[in-house]
């Protein structure tokens, strides 16, 4: 016998009752490149621009805009975003920083953050390197609310 799907539909996780507190949260994926392209992201021949300024200001930019994509998250009053890149021997490693005085966390805030950074980074380079990865976006850590911190154990 064939399993029946749900149809219970979706629904949006009721907050109200929730504490406002302090949230904060940290992603991080990667993007990796060809040395070369590597390269030139370091020296500044990408010929779109500045690789790493246009990344940054999109996961930003995204993670303001969170819950306009991502259907049941709830819309909150972010109090800081930042997003960091760094090269590493494979290319760049993006990490975002989430935080908000909220009734709910922040995580999809900062994954969907470095995702955007992530595809801004693909998306300069591509002309220049079509095989770049986009890989491993993960949380690293949550902090606040009813169930507490989360801290990554990475391997």
């Amino acid at each position: 016998m064939a399993a029946t799907a749900d149809r219970r539909g979706v629904s949006m996780a009721d907050v109200s009752r929730k504490r406002l507190t302090l949230r904060t949260a940290v992603a991080r994926g990667l993007v990796c490149l060809k040395p070369a392209t590597l390269r030139r992201v370091r020296d500044g021949h990408i010929p779109k621009g500045n690789v790493l300024d246009a990344a940054r200001l999109a996961g930003i930019m995204a993670a303001k805009r969170t819950p306009d994509i991502v259907p049941l998250c709830h819309p909150i009053r972010l109090t800081h975003v930042a997003v960091d890149l760094a090269y590493v021997d494979c290319g760049l490693e993006i990490t975002a920083t989430a935080a908000a005085r909220e009734r709910t966390g922040v995580e999809m805030e900062a994954l969907f953050a470095v995702s955007a950074a992530a595809l801004t980074v693909y998306d300069m380079c591509k002309p220049i390197d079509p095989a770049a990865v986009i890989t491993d976006i993960r949380l690293l850590e949550k902090r606040g609310g009813r169930s507490g911190s989360y801290i990554r154990k990475e391997r």
